[in-house]
């Protein structure tokens, strides 16, 4: 036969604590009194400790339940962080597709742009080399003119300013 007292250190708890489990397990009527305290047999002790153990066992159960309702809602958070920055991240990456396909168009606009102005360069540098080759074989043609031209004659005042 146990004490109250002697329960409560076992089990590492309160007097009070196993009073309030002896009321609460419906035991008090049946505990008998040896002198100033209550002597408790083995099945009421065993009755005791069971309800501590399974109090216990429900209290680790529902710490155990809320740290996973914890532990589920801070990956919701996180779940939720992410997806709004994938979210962010994709239309940044839209935005700069769209600007990449500007740029393209940019890029082959000027290509043809300079494709032309390669060819028009190339016409001119053409039309050039004939007008010159024009100038020159009409140059020559005239200089030969000149060549064959019998000299006229030149009054001295002519013979003066000429050399």
């Amino acid at each position: 036969m146990k004490t109250i007292r002697q329960i409560a250190d076992e089990i590492g708890v309160s007097k009070t604590a196993v009073s309030k489990q002896i009321e609460n397990l419906g035991l008090r009527s049946s505990l008998r009194k040896n002198g100033n305290q209550f002597a408790i047999d083995e099945h009421q002790e065993a009755l005791i400790k069971q309800a501590f153990f399974e109090k216990t066992q429900t209290e680790i159960e529902n710490q155990s339940q809320t740290k996973t309702q914890t532990e589920n809602r801070e990956v919701g958070d996180l779940v939720c962080v992410l997806q709004a920055t994938i979210d962010t991240l994709q239309g940044q990456l839209e935005v700069k597709d769209r600007q990449i396909e500007q740029q393209a168009q940019t890029i082959t606009r000027l290509t043809d742009a300079l494709a032309a102005a390669q060819q028009t360069a190339a016409a001119a540098q053409a039309l050039h080399a004939g007008t010159i080759q024009q100038q020159l074989l009409t140059g020559e043609a005239g200089a030969d003119q000149q060549d064959q031209a019998p000299e006229q004659k030149r009054g001295w005042f002519s013979k003066l300013f000429r050399g």
